[in-house]
């Protein structure tokens, strides 16, 4: 069976002022049987990693122009002459402001359309493959 997700680990930054920020280890995560959204799991001080998910869509466009909305804002920004991605997040809980490097982001957003292009995201959902494969001896 091929697979089905695609993930990449990295290390974000939280972003506390403009002169500080703590290292925030990631897992950013597609799964073909979720082709809308993209997954992040942060590890932060905590025993469970925090996980936020959100349209995949506003991420690939975020590595070219501001996107987002309420919750979930991205843009793409130099800091000392490095290419990030900002990812504002706000919750009940809070507002968080995160800096993920460009290239790593980029990187990994390439490799998702391998496993669902663009624009075929609604037959990933479709109800005849789960059939065939309910049907299909041996899967």
């Amino acid at each position: 069976m091929h697979h089905t997700v695609v993930e990449r680990e990295l290390e974000l930054r939280l972003v506390l002022s403009p002169e500080r920020g703590i290292p925030v280890p990631a897992r950013l995560g597609y799964r073909a049987d979720d082709p809308y959204a993209v997954h992040i799991a942060f590890h932060v001080d905590s025993d469970r990693p925090v996980n936020w998910t959100f349209a995949r869509e506003l991420l690939v466009e975020g590595v070219f122009r501001p996107c987002g909305h309420e919750d979930v804002r991205v843009w793409p920004a130099k800091v000392e002459g490095r290419s990030v991605i900002l990812l504002a997040l706000s919750s009940p809980e809070g507002d968080a402001l995160l800096e993920a490097p460009a290239a790593q982001v980029s990187a990994w957003l390439e490799r998702t359309p391998r496993l669902v292009p663009p624009g075929s995201e609604g037959e990933q959902l479709g109800i005849d493959n789960g059939l065939t494969e309910l049907l299909t001896p041996g899967t």
